[in-house]
């Protein structure tokens, strides 16, 4: 693998980890509120799921 391949995916890989740093945890009220503002039709199914199970059924 050349050199600018492989800075190249150091990058990317510094960027996911960098901004999955900053998502709230599931079910932390901040998740909560972050996913009310969310459009539902957005929410994943998991998310969905996640939703009811920390943010309605508590």
């Amino acid at each position: 693998m050349s050199l600018s391949k492989l800075s190249g995916l150091s990058l990317v890989c510094a960027l996911v980890f960098g901004l999955s740093a900053c998502a709230p945890e599931v079910g932390s009220e901040a998740w909560c509120k972050q996913m009310k503002e969310k459009p539902s039709g957005d929410w994943t199914a998991n998310e969905a799921t996640d939703y009811a199970k920390h943010c309605v059924f508590k």
